[in-house]
């Protein structure tokens, strides 16, 4: 395929808790979070992605050396973050808590079988099953200096002690007659704290079975406990599954704060730092945060935190030209940006609001001022750092909001139409925005056909698009080109129309097919591509304002289109879950590929290195690397019987690119190219040799003068070390009878009057009339050894005028079938050169000399027309389209 998963960009935290494990070594503490099917390390500042399994992971654990994570009802051990190096098999339902234990872990399934396993062998240590009626296993700890025990407790509320070496129950509690959610070990031994489904936390003592203190949270079951064991504070947090913290004081029993929205939904995990006031926290919301408490009041303030996301993205697009930010609108409201160099350079731009002020001090919950999510937005960088350079428009509200990048803030005006300042209709809303490339003006359309012109500076309305409406249906798309001139805009009555920009004219109208869902403008190139709701996609050029190409082959609803930086490709993704791309000029389908869910946005990087995508029902950004960049992609066009192959959606670890060895099969085809000697007949086909070979032979006595030898050449005193060779440009030995011993430095014609291979060829051509191997020769020889060959055609030189009359006859077949025309041209000026005297006394020579004479005027003036006209059309394209 063209492109190869490499990573997902907005993921850092799911509905599994985190864990936290000491580095003894590195002394620093390391945390673990599980993300889809990875598990990603951070130490409190860098990520390290961890490796990918199977499925999404469902638990996760850490000793001090290994990351224990499970899905289904497997387990894995990790070691060094990476590898998997142990696999625990056994259980025959999901694994829902784990616990490592020295050299053992222990793992409980829902089905209530607990396995003992040792860590190295990989083997059942010991096997416990539980009857779901009596004891249903719903929180699992190692009490500690508790050798060999752990407490479990139910979601019948009782609690049991049992002893996994000698495999005894050594004490049952009663409980609270409520189920128990989580357990964790205080700072002070044999004290536990037990998270029950009512909101209350019990601190007992289990050595004497009775309880310290009791304390009630009214937000629901107890998600997570930690104990914060730095400085003295005897400090308990508790999670619930509204997002909400709340903080107790141990020593005075009572609630000293709340951290309230702390994250959007559950707490999925906590841990205090042992000896540091850090509090880590993690949720289904896709955020993990570091929490600092050294303010007064007890309460923390977030100190790092790394989030995406919390509820899917609906729109996705590269901002700038650098193809290193991705701008992100999610359901959640948010508008956030993504680098795909490294996390740190992320920044979310908040929740879109109707008044900031108000909802800071109401909170998130109450926030009756927050507005819908966003479904499209447009961003330049030309002048974002002199004003906001984002525009967006919100689901189902006439309000269009400008967003500023540089201060990662929404930005200074809400643009809508001045007659709906006091009353705002119900059924009319902002569709669709596009920016200029200079960043000045917003152009917006509504749902009920108008569109408007805004400046990004003031907010000031600057106009609009026909008398009261541009369109009579809704509006589907709007663009501006690249220079400010044109605006166009898609109605959903089917229409598609031009407007000078300044003006506000209509400058042209053009009837679709059927209603179009969306428009794309490709602006360096000109291309507009339109989306219909007939599940197909067309390709108007705004220069000619012609169709120019129509695709169909999605089969349902196109969610999103993006074309490559040059303008070549245009890549959609449909709701039938195909991702394509499309050719425009070949006008072909050269990729296809499957996802498990529909991609709702597209975007293609200003370099060209990655596609980014953004699925249904999913937090994350995922980049496909194009390669083409870096190896051979076949891009032929796809037969009509093409079935696309389903492609997993890339982790949170950059893929090694694995070759399908099928897939290169057509790569090799392709580097095994060869030319053909002429591509047609009608056409001029030139040899395929270096110039240095046939330009110059008309200077060669020229170069023969510039390379004389300064001195007569020295006769070696003994044999030569190299064997003699026949000059040419195969190297060929001297035959020893070749060889004659006499010193003579006369040249004796009688000795050398052998014809040669050339001569011989040329006079059976005489009465075959076949000239291939005699050209043939020509070719394979260097320009001197053309030279020589030519001159001994001549009478003097030991030729006949039949040999010569056969050259030119060769000369005319070479122009007849119009191939190696420049070695005919040069072939007959060097002929001409050295022959001319006796071609102008021979008669016979003279008439096959004016045959070709007329030849070439012929094919020259033929393709000087050509040339002509080639250059006329350049030159209009250079002045006239500027």
């Amino acid at each position: 395929g063209l492109f190869a998963a490499f990573r997902v960009l907005g993921r850092f935290s799911g509905h599994v808790p985190h864990v936290l494990r000491y580095h003894g070594r590195h002394r620093e503490f390391y945390l673990a979070a599980a993300v889809g099917r990875s598990v990603h390390t951070y130490n409190v500042s860098t990520r390290r992605p961890g490796n990918t399994l199977p499925q999404d992971i469902t638990c996760l654990a850490a000793d001090r050396m290994l990351i224990f994570a499970s899905y289904d009802n497997i387990l894995h051990a990790l070691a060094r973050n990476k590898e998997v190096v142990h696999t625990y098999e056994g259980h025959k339902a999901r694994i829902h808590l784990l616990q490592p234990f020295g050299d053992h872990v222990i793992s409980v399934d829902v089905d209530n079988v607990l396995i003992v396993w040792n860590i190295q062998s990989e083997e059942e240590y010991l096997q416990i099953d539980f009857d779901k009626a009596t004891f249903a296993v719903s929180a699992l700890l190692h009490p500690s200096t508790y050798l060999n025990k752990i407490l479990l407790g139910s979601e019948q509320g009782t609690l049991q002690l049992w002893n996994i070496r000698s495999n005894k129950l050594l004490y049952s509690f009663p409980g609270w007659g409520l189920a128990v959610t989580t357990l964790e070990q205080a700072p002070a031994v044999d004290v536990v704290a037990v998270g029950l489904v009512s909101g209350h936390i019990i601190v007992h003592n289990i050595k004497f079975d009775e309880t310290l203190m009791k304390f009630q949270q009214d937000w629901g079951p107890i998600t997570a406990i930690s104990f914060r064991t730095a400085d003295g504070h005897p400090v308990m947090a508790a999670g619930s599954p509204v997002g909400h913290i709340a903080l107790w004081d141990l020593e005075e029993k009572k609630l000293m704060c709340q951290m309230q929205d702390a994250h959007s939904t559950a707490v999925a995990g906590m841990s205090f730092v042992p000896g540091e006031p850090l509090l880590i926290t993690n949720g289904a919301d896709n955020a993990l945060r570091v929490w600092i408490f050294d303010g007064p009041g007890g309460t923390g303030r977030v100190l790092r935190s790394r989030m995406g996301h919390s509820a899917p993205p609906t729109k996705i697009r590269y901002h700038g030209q650098n193809g290193e930010q991705i701008l992100s609108a999610g359901q959640d409201g948010t508008l956030q940006s993504f680098s795909t160099v490294h996390e740190k350079f992320n920044k979310s731009l908040g929740r879109g609001s109707i008044n900031k002020k108000k909802s800071k001090k109401k909170g998130l919950k109450l926030d009756t001022m927050a507005l819908p999510p966003i479904t499209a937005f447009a961003s330049e960088v030309a002048h974002q750092s002199d004003w906001d350079g984002i525009i967006a428009c919100h689901q189902g509200y006439i309000t269009c909001t400008t967003w500023n990048y540089q201060k990662t803030s929404m930005g200074a005006h809400k643009l809508r139409p001045e007659e709906f300042s006091k009353h705002k209709p119900i059924d009319i809303c902002a569709t669709a925005v596009d920016i200029t490339s200079c960043g000045n003006f917003a152009v917006i359309g509504m749902s009920n056909g108008q569109v408007d012109v805004y400046n990004m500076q003031s907010g000031i309305h600057r106009g609009r698009y026909g008398k009261e409406k541009a369109h009579e249906g809704a509006i589907r798309g709007v663009a501006v080109d690249g220079l400010n001139q044109l605006v166009i805009t898609a109605g959903s009555e089917a229409l598609i129309k031009f407007w000078k920009f300044k003006t506000k004219d209509l400058v042209y109208s053009t009837e679709l097919s059927s209603s179009p869902s969306g428009i794309l403008l490709h602006r360096d190139s000109g291309i507009l591509g339109i989306a219909f709701d007939d599940f197909t996609i067309s390709v108007l050029d705004i220069e000619t304002r012609k169709i120019v190409r129509t695709f169909s082959g999605h089969h349902g609803r196109i969610n999103d289109m993006t074309f490559s930086p040059d303008g070549r490709w245009l890549i959609t993704s449909s709701m039938d879950c195909s991702i394509k791309t499309w050719d425009l000029p070949s006008g072909c389908l050269i990729d296809c590929f499957l996802v498990d869910s529909a991609a709702v946005s597209l975007t293609m990087s200003p370099t060209g290195d990655f596609l980014a995508s953004a699925h249904v029902d999913d937090l994350g950004i995922y980049l496909w690397s194009n390669r083409s960049l870096y190896s051979l992609v076949s891009l032929r066009p796809l037969p009509a019987d093409y079935e696309p192959s389903l492609v997993t959606l890339p982790s949170t670890c950059p893929m090694q690119d694995v070759d399908v060895s099928g897939d290169e099969e057509p790569c090799d085809e392709m580097i095994e190219y060869v030319s053909p000697e002429q591509l047609e007949e009608q056409l001029v086909t030139l040899s395929l040799l270096p110039e240095s070979r046939w330009k110059n032979l008309l200077n060669l006595d020229i170069i023969k003068k510039k390379n004389k030898p300064r001195e007569p050449p020295k006769v070696p005193k003994s044999a030569p070390f190299f064997i003699p060779t026949v000059p040419g440009l195969i190297p060929r030995y001297v035959p020893p009878e070749e060889e004659n011993d006499t010193q003579s430095k006369v040249v004796n014609f009688g000795v050398l009057a052998q014809k040669s291979d050339f001569y011989i060829h040329l006079e059976e051509a005489l009465s075959t009339n076949k000239y291939k191997a005699p050209l043939d020769l020509l070719k394979s020889l260097g320009p001197s050894s053309i030279e020589i060959e030519l001159r001994g055609l001549a009478p003097e030189g030991g030729g006949s005028m039949e040999v010569m009359l056969s050259f030119l006859r060769m000369i005319g077949m070479m122009l007849n079938k119009k191939y190696n025309f420049e070695l005919a041209q040069a072939y007959l000026a060097l002929f001409l050169k050295l022959h001319l005297k006796i071609l102008s006394s021979e008669p016979k020579l003279l008439e096959e000399l004016s045959k070709l004479s007329m030849q070439l005027e012929e094919t020259w003036i033929h393709l000087q027309a050509l040339f002509n006209q080639s250059l006329c059309v350049l030159t209009y394209m250079k002045s006239a389209l500027l």
